[in-house]
């Protein structure tokens, strides 16, 4: 494999590693942080994606990007208040939202499966006319991803050190202890959903613009490719603060759009990438399990022979 060919590899999975970081950040606030599992990631991307892609059609480019956020604002809060409100089992939440938000999307996109963004303009357009007669002209997408990566692992550092952000990593650890201290544990959950899901229609509305196109299968999976990369960024850089944490988030996001790359680049089936995923994820979790246990398992074995 060239040169040029390793550097493309590179540059796509850096792309994209970034793009759907965001959606990795979203999980570690709802996942690692919230102690939620928030199975309407796949819906809440899709629709990030469709209201990002219809508003930026409508001429809007840059009050896409709120446009998506605020409807992942609101994917999140229904999904918190059927788990807080209504006694909904918060795995069963999700499911339930992620059905419903796929009527929903078709709906946002006027009712048919894919929308074309060929001739829009877009942050991506807008910001490869900036570059222009520039070193960085082409890296239009990996700069916009950048950008929105920084600020988003800047505000989720500044707000988890806030006493709001502080009740909602105190609930995900302990809710009655939330509780005995007088904040409201369903609060928090909404709050914090509500702040997860708008990382997730950021994620979808970026990919969308960059890919030029929205279809409404768009999102299936990312909550398996998220989680994967949220594991993988754990064992890479699992501890320390919320900064180095997020950053390992990102690492393990890269990481795994650049194993993606390198199965496309050699030729694999499509049909096999979600069997890749699901590999990765059992990898990624298995691991630093079999490590643990591993001393368990030599002295077993050394046992053993010295009984026979």
């Amino acid at each position: 494999m060239s040169l040029t060919a390793i550097l493309s590899l590179g540059s796509t999975a850096l792309e994209l590693g970034l793009t759907c970081s965001l959606t990795v950040l979203a999980l570690f606030l709802s996942y690692s942080m919230l102690n939620v599992c928030d199975l309407s990631t796949d819906g809440c991307f899709t629709l990030g994606a469709a209201v990002g892609a219809v508003v930026a059609i409508a001429g809007h480019p840059f009050l896409s990007i709120p446009a998506a956020m605020g409807a992942g604002i609101l994917s999140g809060f229904v999904t918190a208040i059927l788990q807080t409100k209504m006694g909904i089992d918060s795995l069963l939440a999700g499911i339930i939202v992620n059905t419903g938000l796929y009527s929903v999307n078709i709906w946002v996109m006027g009712g048919s499966s894919l929308l074309n963004m060929n001739k829009t303009d877009t942050v991506f357009t807008m910001m490869k006319g900036l570059l222009e007669g520039t070193p960085l002209k082409g890296y239009q997408n990996v700069i916009v991803a950048l950008i929105a990566v920084i600020l988003v692992i800047a505000f989720l550092v500044a707000f988890l050190n806030t006493r709001l952000g502080l009740a909602i990593r105190a609930t995900g650890n302990n809710p009655d202890m939330v509780k005995s201290s007088s904040i409201d544990p369903a609060f928090t959950t909404i709050v914090g959903l509500c702040v997860a899901n708008s990382f997730t229609g950021l994620s979808g509305c970026l990919l969308a613009q960059a890919q030029k196109s929205v279809d409404i299968n768009i999102g299936t999976g990312m909550v398996t490719i998220a989680l994967a990369s949220l594991l993988i960024g754990g064992t890479v850089l699992g501890r320390g603060g919320i900064m180095s944490r997020a950053i390992g988030v990102v690492l393990g996001s890269f990481i795994f759009r650049l194993v993606y790359t390198i199965a496309l680049r050699f030729n694999m089936p499509a049909f096999m990438l979600k069997l890749v995923s699901s590999v990765i994820v059992i990898l990624a979790i298995a691991v630093p399990y079999l490590k643990t246990q591993w001393p368990n398992v030599k002295r077993r074995m050394t046992y053993r022979k010295g009984g026979h």
